[in-house]
Formats: C-alpha cells, sequence, structure tokens
C-alpha cells in the first residue's frame, strides 16, 4: 500500500463523532396515490418536468432512481447502496443531475450533462459528436463503469453505447470506487442513468428546435394509464429525430434516430413490473481531428473528407424491472437487460504534409464492430433488528455476459491539396477488412450489504466476490486464449447525525479491473485494482430544498499496464495513479423555477509508477489533461406571478477549468479557460390562460465563442464554439 497523507485519515477520525438516523422505508400502498385521484399535475413540477414517482416517495431501489426530486435537488438515491437511502446518509460523495436542470440546460449529449458536476472533466479531447467522454477525480468513467437503470453497460474498441438525455429522469454520479455492490470497474465510480419510466396518469410533450450549424430536431415525450387496465397498466413513448451539422463543415454531421417504449405493469401495490426498450440510430463523422503540428499546436487542415468519414452506429435494449414486496421487510427485486450495438466506420487522416505545405498526405480506416450483452441482477432486501441495532440487509447475485467481435483494415488516400481544399472531390478507395477478432466475456458476483442503525449511527458493510472468465481469439485459425480473475472487494462507511440534516461521514472502498494480455514471460496480467478512502460532511438545511456536501479523497490504483522497463516491446502490471483531493457542492430549489448548483473541485492525479514508451519514467508526473481546479455553476430565475416579467425565466452557467498538462512528460500546459452558458424561457400562459403549456426556450453555450484547443497525451484537440438552439415547447 502506498503512504498517504495524514489529512484523509483525521478526516475520517473527525467523521467518526457521532451518526445518523435511517428512516422506516415508505410502505408501497402509502407511496401510491388512488389511481382515478392523479391529475397531470400531480406528476409534473412547476418547470413542466414529469416525475416517475408521484408523489416524491422513494422508488424502488436498485435501478429505481433517485426520488424526492425537487428542482435541482434530490433527496433519495439507490444508486449508492441498492436501498432507497437518502443521499444524506450514504457513505461516499453522491450528485445527481435531476430532469428540470436537464430541460433547463437543454442537454444535447451524455458528457453535457456531467458539466456542472464536482469532480467531473468533460471533453478532454474536445469537439466530438462520436462519443460521450467523461473524467471523474480523474479517471475515465465510461469505460468499464456506465450503467443504465442500475445495469452495467459494456464498451470496447469504438463501440461506446450513446444515452440520448432526453430519453432520460435523472442521472446519479457516485464518486470513488464502487466495486463492493457492482464488481469490476474504474476507481471513478458509477455513473447511473435513469430512463424515463410510466406513471399513471395522461401527459404529453413536444420539442421543436433549431439551431447553429443546421440543427433541426423535434423531440416528445407521450404516457398515461391503458385504458381499461382498472388502473393497473401505464405506458410511455419518448422520441426524438435530429438532423444537424457541426461547426467542422464539409459535410460533417450529428444526425439521429430514438425511439424509447415503456410500459408498467402494477397488478397490486406489492407487485411492479416495468419494461424498458429503445431503438437507435446516430449518424457522425468518423474523424473530428484537425492535423498538429510540432509544439503542441493544431493547424486548420481538417483530417476528415466527406467522401469517405461516415461514423454509424445502431444500437437497441430491451429489459425489464421487476419487484415484489413480501412484507414491509421483504423485498425481492430482478433486473435485466440485453443490448447490443452496432458499428461502421470509415474516415482518413492526414499523416504528415509536404515541405510547402500545400499537400496533405493522407491514409484511410475502415471499422466493422459489433457488441451483444445480457445483464441480469437478483436482489433480496430485509429488515431486522438484532437488540437496539436495526439493519437493513442486501444479498444479491449478478451475471453478465457480452461478445465483442471487430474487423478492421486501413489503406492509402490520395493526398489533399491543401491550398484548394479539394475535401470530397476525390475517389477514395475503402479498404479490405482484416480478419474478425472475438472476444467473450462472463462476469458472476455474489453482494451481500448490511446498513446497520444503532442510536445515531449508520454503519455500512459491503463485501462482493467476482469470477470472471473471459476468451480472446485474434483471428478464426487462431489459438483461443483463456484468462480468469477472481477477486474480492468492499467497502466500509459510517455515518452520524451531528444535527438535523447534518451529517459527517467515513469510509472506505475498493474496485478491480480485469486486464488482457500477458508479459514478455508469457505470465496473465493480474487485475488492476485501487482502493479510496474518503471523509467528508452532507448538510440537508431542515424545511427547505436545499443541500450540499464537501468530500476528502484520496485513490490510489494500483498493477495497472505500463511499458515493460527491460523490454519496452512488452507490458508490465506494475504501474500506479493516485489522486487525491476534495470537492464541494451545493444544490438548491429556493422557488418554483428558480434553482441554483454549485461546485468546486480540486484534483491532484499523477503517476506513481509509470513508464512511457520511450522509456522514460513518468513516476511524479501529472496525468496529462486532467485539471487540477474547477469551478461550475449555474443559475435559473423565474419571475414569480405577480411580476412584472411574470412568465420569464432567465438563467447562466460558468465553467471555469484551471491549467493541466497537455503530456504524461508534463513540458507543456493547457491554459486554463471559462466558458459561459445562458438560458432564456419564457411561459405564454402568463400572457392567457388558453396557452398554457407553451413555452419558447433560447439556450446557448460558450455564449462568448471563446476559442480553445485542450490537449491530451501528447495531441490537441479544438473545443466547441458558440452554439444557440431554440426550443417552441408544448406540453399538456
Amino acid at each position: 500500500m502506498t503512504d498517504r497523507s495524514p489529512l484523509p485519515a483525521l478526516l475520517m477520525a473527525a467523521a467518526a463523532l457521532g451518526g445518523l438516523a435511517r428512516g422506516t422505508p415508505a410502505r408501497a400502498e402509502e407511496t401510491q396515490l388512488q389511481l382515478d385521484e392523479i391529475s397531470v399535475e400531480s406528476v409534473r413540477g412547476p418547470s413542466g418536468n414529469v416525475a416517475t414517482s408521484q408523489d416524491g416517495a422513494a422508488t424502488s431501489g436498485g435501478g429505481g432512481g433517485p426520488s424526492g426530486v425537487t428542482g435541482y435537488t434530490a433527496r433519495v438515491s439507490p444508486t449508492a447502496t441498492k436501498t432507497n437511502t437518502p443521499l444524506i446518509e450514504t457513505p461516499q460523495a453522491v450528485s445527481v443531475v435531476t430532469r428540470e436542470q436537464l430541460n433547463d440546460r437543454n442537454v444535447q449529449t451524455f458528457d453535457e450533462a456531467l458539466a456542472y458536476v464536482p469532480g467531473a472533466t468533460i471533453n478532454i479531447a474536445g469537439f466530438d459528436p462520436r462519443f460521450d467522454e467523461v473524467y471523474i477525480r480523474g479517471f475515465p468513467a465510461l469505460a468499464n463503469s456506465s450503467y443504465r437503470d442500475g445495469l452495467r453497460q459494456i464498451g470496447s474498441g469504438f463501440i461506446f453505447p450513446r444515452y440520448e438525455p432526453y430519453g432520460l429522469e435523472a442521472i446519479t454520479i457516485l464518486r470513488g470506487p464502487a466495486s463492493g455492490l457492482y464488481g469490476q470497474g474504474s476507481p471513478a465510480g458509477i455513473i447511473d442513468a435513469t430512463s424515463k419510466r410510466p406513471v399513471f396518469a395522461p401527459f404529453g410533450e413536444v420539442w421543436l428546435q433549431g439551431g447553429s450549424y443546421g440543427r433541426a430536431q423535434g423531440n416528445f415525450d407521450l404516457g398515461g394509464p391503458v385504458e381499461g387496465s382498472d388502473g393497473t397498466m401505464a405506458w410511455r413513448l419518448t422520441g426524438v429525430r435530429r438532423e444537424a451539422g457541426t461547426f467542422i463543415g464539409r459535410g460533417t454531421m450529428d444526425d439521429q434516430l430514438n425511439i424509447a417504449p415503456a410500459f408498467t405493469w402494477k397488478p397490486s401495490a406489492d407487485t411492479t413490473l416495468t419494461i424498458l426498450g429503445e431503438y437507435q440510430q446516430r449518424n457522425t463523422p468518423a474523424s473530428v481531428y484537425f492535423y498538429n503540428d510540432p509544439g503542441f499546436r493544431v493547424t486548420r487542415f481538417f483530417g476528415g473528407d466527406p467522401a469517405f468519414q461516415s461514423l454509424d452506429q445502431t444500437q437497441y435494449r430491451i429489459g425489464y424491472a421487476f419487484e415484489h414486496r413480501f412484507s414491509d421487510d421483504l423485498i425481492v427485486r430482478q433486473n435485466f437487460r440485453h443490448y447490443g450495438v452496432f458499428l461502421s466506420a470509415k474516415y482518413t487522416q492526414i499523416d504528415s504534409l509536404d515541405d510547402t505545405r500545400t499537400l496533405g498526405f493522407r491514409s484511410t480506416g475502415y471499422l466493422r464492430e459489433g457488441l451483444v450483452q445480457q445483464t441480469l441482477d437478483n436482489q433480496i432486501e430485509a429488515h431486522v433488528a438484532t437488540g437496539p441495532v436495526a439493519h437493513t440487509l442486501l444479498a444479491g447475485i449478478d451475471y453478465a455476459h457480452y461478445g465483442f467481435s471487430y474487423r478492421m483494415g486501413f489503406g492509402a488516400a490520395p493526398p489533399i491539396n491543401l491550398v484548394t481544399r479539394n475535401y470530397g472531390a476525390q475517389v477514395i478507395p475503402t479498404p479490405v477488412l482484416g480478419s474478425s477478432t472475438r472476444q467473450i466475456q462472463d462476469q458472476v458476483g455474489v453482494y451481500l450489504q448490511d446498513q446497520a442503525k444503532f442510536g445515531d449511527f449508520v454503519l455500512t458493510l459491503t463485501g462482493r466476490h467476482d469470477w470472471v472468465f473471459q476468451d480472446d481469439r485474434a483471428t478464426p485459425a487462431s489459438a483461443l486464449t483463456r484468462q480468469d480473475d477472481t477477486a474480492f472487494t468492499g467497502r466500509v462507511g459510517l455515518n452520524y447525525i451531528l444535527a438535523p440534516g447534518l451529517v459527517p461521514y467515513a469510509s472506505y472502498a475498493t474496485t478491480f479491473v480485469p486486464q488482457v494480455g500477458v508479459s514478455a514471460s508469457g505470465v496473465a496480467f493480474k487485475p488492476s485494482t485501487g482502493d479510496q478512502i474518503e471523509a467528508g460532511v452532507k448538510y440537508l438545511i431542515p424545511g427547505t430544498s436545499i443541500q450540499t456536501g464537501f468530500a476528502g479523497f484520496d485513490i490510489v490504483q494500483s498493477s495497472i499496464l505500463r511499458p515493460d522497463p527491460a523490454n519496452l516491446a512488452f507490458q508490465v502490471a506494475t504501474g500506479s495513479v493516485r489522486s487525491r483531493g476534495f470537492e464541494a457542492e451545493a444544490t438548491a430549489n429556493l422557488a418554483p423555477g428558480t434553482n441554483l448548483t454549485v461546485a468546486y473541485s480540486y484534483v491532484d492525479f499523477r503517476y506513481e509508477r509509470q513508464t512511457s514508451y520511450t522509456g522514460q519514467s513518468l513516476d511524479g508526473n501529472f496525468v496529462s489533461g486532467i485539471p487540477g481546479n474547477t469551478y461550475t455553476s449555474f443559475l435559473t430565475y423565474a419571475f414569480p406571478p405577480a411580476s412584472l416579467f411574470r412568465g420569464l425565466t432567465l438563467g447562466g452557467g460558468l465553467r471555469f477549468i484551471g491549467p493541466s498538462y497537455a503530456d504524461d512528460e508534463n513540458t507543456v500546459r493547457n491554459t486554463a479557460k471559462t466558458l459561459y452558458d445562458a438560458l432564456v424561457a419564457y411561459d405564454f400562459a402568463a400572457l392567457d390562460p388558453k396557452f398554457q403549456g407553451l413555452r419558447a426556450q433560447v439556450n446557448a453555450t460558450n455564449v462568448f465563442d471563446r476559442r480553445y484547443t485542450t490537449c491530451q497525451a501528447g495531441y490537441c484537440y479544438r473545443g466547441t464554439p458558440a452554439t444557440v438552439i431554440g426550443s417552441l415547447i408544448y406540453r399538456w
């Protein structure tokens, strides 16, 4: 174990000075209104957002999503414990991005949704409509820690499942290792997206949008009870259709079709079955990069070509969430999903320039990939007492299987004339695809958790054992490579109620990630492991919807791959990195339509043992692309009904991203940048009640059109310029 500074230990000792009472889970019959009494208003907030929980009571754990939502604040989330535990009782830092915040900012991409979350870094690789890219506390978060409705979504190669933000009810971010409940994953934590689910009241919503770079988009969200079902069935259908260009120009596009049906059957107050589906097609450029000159300078020579630059991705999912309550003290749940992602990508890139910088010499690539996964999670939750100690017990077994295959081909493209920029004017041959490579992985995990309450203390103990089996075949004729890994991970956390709503806490958690391949001596790489010490305090101001939190953390990830210092042609699993820092966050609903979110993060993320591919030691260097300081804030203000400006909502956001290093050798720094976002909206019902439900909204990001580049690992990327989207919204 790497030596640690005494600060986290002192914070843990301070946090262990007191405890927190855990509320009794709401009974199923208490969380449901009578179906014939539900109106549209009962499922909509002041801004018109449809909530999946009729009265703000807790939804089902293990994928049910946040509840107790008011504006930008949420009081409960099952992500941290797979039970309906209030956020202030969870022994790790948790943030929730609610539907109202997603609507106010008119979020268009998943990484954009996390732009105001503490500890999160987005767009490290600049503007890129192909993928979502998020780092939490310095670690990549979406490759191994992406979840939807409590179930992990695998990504590999060029294939990563894309989230359509309009189809989400909320996004929950659990920061720090979470393998004790979820199995293999990044030390970043868990990012869990909650799908929109049916509600037992009729409603509808349509968005018509237009904006920068030829954007034309339509969104719809419809649902309600099934007629003739006696209030036992409900449906929902959400969809998005977009045709848009990008600031890169030259025939680049960001088009999408998304359709997501959902159906709920609730034969009694104790039993619920919800079926969740989705079909999505996306078409984006396969290359978004500009040629780099030496010295970390981005030229204006775009590497792609409209004649050969499409990335087409199709994905689907179908699954269900089942819950049955035998009693208030015994609940069973089962969540299942099957999904597939298929990709075809053709791209060009500029490899070099001639001496006069009039010709760019290019190469091509052609990829075809497919990934199919099934995931199943079974849970039993029980409430028991042993003397004065009340226990919330959770036991589960989950299983995940995926198959990933890909074929690749590479070739040459005719040179591009950089003076005339004759993009799209030449025939570019499609490379021949190579043999198929296939990877299959199965993971089985068994986990136990006890949340024990004694007086004002809540002690959370979590333990899990995983078995991972992976088969790789490089070509159909090659030998099958088999690698098996096992790991035990866990978490221990302590919460204490110091005063009403004021809860200090401390925790220790571990994580692991299997690593494919062998060393120079032919020994399989052992899994990468990580652990975290975290301590902090959470405060929910009594009688308000204002909550704040502070967290200090120290994470070490060990046994990561690095070039073998004795043989640079191979790798060894002996590297390590360390992330230390602290975060502060506040969210508040101050009045209907008036919300505030503020976040500050400090991250010191360094290599402890690492070697570059040139053999140079990187020990003690900062990991490139990760800013040390970030500050974000977003405020909306809805003028009250008695005001002269009633119906008008104004909002604005600030995102400060501090300097970071452009390369892992720490020779060049990215400069700090501050970006501004804005919102103007008007509710036409303020003019005349007959316009009830009609709203106009304009959103702008990077309002002052700050032109900037970001470099990571020695390569530099262009940031997104100013973007404006206007929306006309009708809700009923």
